[in-house]
């Protein structure tokens, strides 16, 4: 049988984001015991399909007027980027990626560990502390997006490299 992403419970608070209100977690269990946050990270955000990249755009056209950011407006430009998201903080076992705005606070934590003969588990929590009741109305509008694209994209670690980039 095929691996499949499934749901963890997330606590909160969680050490990324204290503040976070909302989360959700999905896992997938990988063959092999090489691979690093960074590398799930890049491979499962790194680069969206079609599909997702007109999502976003529509996202960002309903958003701009309300003076929102777009994933990839961020001050800082020496920031590191994995795809849309600058990253927070990294190790070999867990990356933090994400961001802050005015309506909801946003971290995306890509983590592997082991699991044992089976190869390595990878998780992708996202974390959001919504601030106000914008933050609120977004997350309720975009959670069915949100799950459909975090599931599909950590399907992609399922997948021989040259077919995940």
């Amino acid at each position: 049988m095929a691996p499949r992403n499934h749901p963890v419970p997330v606590t909160l608070p969680h050490p990324a984001l204290p503040s976070a209100d909302w989360a959700d977690c999905y896992e997938r269990t990988v063959a092999g015991s090489a691979l690093t946050a960074t590398a799930a990270a890049q491979r499962t955000l790194g680069d969206f399909p079609a599909w997702v990249r007109a999502l976003i755009w529509l996202r960002n056209a309903a958003v701009r007027p309300f003076g929102l950011k777009a994933p990839g407006d961020h001050p800082d430009g020496n920031a590191q980027m994995i795809g849309l998201f600058p990253v927070i903080s990294r190790s070999d076992q867990q990356i933090v990626l994400g961001f802050d705005d005015a309506h909801l606070d946003f971290h995306v934590v890509v983590d592997v560990r082991s699991a044992g003969e089976a190869g390595q588990i990878a998780g992708v929590t996202t974390l959001v502390h919504r601030k106000i009741l914008m933050g609120k109305l977004y997350i309720a509008v975009i959670t069915p997006f949100h799950r459909l694209i975090v599931r599909t994209m950590l399907s992609r670690l399922s997948h021989p490299l040259a077919q995940a980039d």
